[in-house]
């Protein structure tokens, strides 16, 4: 697949962005530091209920986690492209961040580690100069998310995340069977319940409070 983008890919914000964009005196998010996994090809998904649920997808590149926001999380069935908005690189320390962001600063809400694991990109090729080109294939040796993958850069920071069509697609929901923390198999309002934040909020991230949250059919 070739990036469908003409624009010049927009600059990434670095480690100095995710910086200037936090006071590390209120939040438990780790300062930014750069920093190197012993794979180098590390990433982690972490589901976070902030203003709105979204999973932040993160893939380690060089010293840092180059990151993508993706509303609706990914989906395992190739015809559903998912958006993916890139947002500022996360210090390496991030992946294995789970607890709570205080209400008022950046990001607040509640954080789990949705999934992790390692990745390989196809046919060898550079993952930097694959992310400034704008298109990313790899394959994804998760605990949930497994076989080949694209993100495809559309326009000014909006990306697509989709699924390879190999023996591990599925038209199962994956965000719906699997939701629960890969790490500490709690869920979002568990997380919040044991760390201090806001539970309500928390649990309308979870399965079950959006289904009883959604408006019933009408026959």
């Amino acid at each position: 697949m070739k990036a469908t983008a003409t624009k010049k890919q927009a600059a990434r914000g670095g480690l100095a962005e995710y910086k200037r964009k936090r006071d590390f005196s209120r939040t438990a998010e780790p300062a930014p530091r750069p920093a190197r996994s012993a794979t180098r090809r590390s990433f982690v998904i972490q589901k976070h209920r902030a203003t709105a649920l979204h999973y932040d997808f993160r893939l380690e590149i060089g010293d840092a986690m180059p990151s993508w926001a993706v509303p609706k999380g990914p989906s395992f069935d190739p015809s559903q492209k998912r958006l993916a908005m890139q947002v500022e690189d996360h210090p390496l320390e991030y992946a294995g961040f789970e607890g709570i962001i205080p209400e008022g600063e950046y990001g607040g809400g509640t954080v789990m580690i949705w999934d992790e694991g390692t990745y390989e990109m196809l046919d060898d090729a550079d993952p930097a100069a694959a992310l400034r080109k704008g298109e990313l294939r790899f394959v994804l040796h998760g605990k949930k998310l497994k076989g080949r993958w694209t993100l495809v850069s559309t326009g000014e920071r909006k990306w697509l995340l989709i699924k390879g069509r190999d023996k591990d697609a599925s038209t199962a929901d994956i965000t719906e069977t699997h939701p629960r923390s890969v790490r500490t198999k709690r869920l979002l309002a568990e997380i919040a319940r044991d760390e201090g934040g806001d539970v309500a909020k928390a649990a309308t991230g979870d399965p079950a409070a959006r289904k009883r949250s959604a408006p019933a059919a009408r026959s």
